[in-house]
């Protein structure tokens, strides 16, 4: 498994840092065979797998129960979870002790939080011994008040999230997430950070990419970000075997002799 100062040396090296949002323990079984750097286990699971309207329904009880099922599914790959909305946007110990319960209930390699507005919670969250990852631009938790589009498209707005970029780095952060932002604003912040950026949505000029699993393998999404590219299509498959299973079964054609049980006569 990775360690943090890894990924510095990834990208003084040029080589591409590979992340994917997974939510369990099948996901992230095959996102480690499939030899993924890291995973992201998402507050984004709120609509992807529970079905809530936005993040802002997620608990701190949902992120522990699928981050210790990534956990299981994926042992030796360096793991980052969300903290969820509301639980460190408060009082600043009040914060620092959720980064610290969530980190030590699900066995993460680190936590995330969004926005730059918790420089206080980072630099105390690293000084307890906690690697935290910050996501600036495109903030899912904040969206009410965002909307989902593209960020920092004016000057003032660029100059602004370079400035916060240099922040959460100085705070101790150890890799920075930069989403639905314009490709040479991303490109900038990644020259002058010296850790390493993983973009959504931000282009290519930054040091790792990360998507979602369901947005990759177009499983159960049905909508799909203008940054998302995906690389099979379950919905199709998948509805076909469901179909397949349904007419097989309507047929009485399953189960059939090679998938019966069936009672072993003993002669005497």
């Amino acid at each position: 498994m990775k360690a943090t100062s890894d990924w510095k040396q990834m990208k003084k090296e040029g080589e591409k840092i590979t992340m994917v949002t997974a939510y369990d323990y099948p996901s992230a079984k095959q996102s480690e065979a499939a030899g993924m750097d890291t995973i992201l286990v998402g507050d984004s699971l709120g609509m992807t797998v529970l079905g809530y309207a936005s993040t802002v329904q997620v608990t701190m009880d949902d992120m522990i129960h699928h981050a210790r099922a990534v956990r299981r599914g994926a042992p030796d790959t360096y793991v980052v979870v969300d903290m969820p909305f509301g639980t460190y946007h408060g009082n600043v110990d009040d914060s620092v002790q959720n980064a610290l319960d969530l980190y030590q209930a699900t066995d993460a390699n680190a936590i995330k939080l969004e926005g730059a507005g918790c420089i206080d919670i980072i630099r105390r969250a690293v000084a307890a011994g906690v690697p935290v990852v910050a996501h600036l631009g495109l903030t899912p938790q904040s969206v009410g008040v965002t909307g989902f589009r593209m960020q920092a498209s004016d000057e003032a707005a660029a100059m602004q999230l370079i400035q916060d970029a240099k922040a959460v780095e100085s705070a101790g952060a150890s890799m920075l997430v930069l989403e639905a932002i314009p490709s040479d604003l991303a490109e900038k912040v990644t020259a002058v950070l010296g850790i390493p950026t993983i973009g959504i949505g931000a282009g290519v000029n930054v040091d790792g990419q990360v998507l979602v699993y369901h947005d990759v393998l177009q499983y159960g999404t049905e909508r799909l970000p203008k940054f998302v590219r995906p690389y099979a299509d379950f919905n199709t498959a998948g509805v076909q075997g469901l179909k397949s299973y349904v007419a097989a079964v309507k047929a009485g054609e399953f189960p059939d002799e090679s998938t019966t049980y069936k009672r072993k006569v003993f002669e005497e």
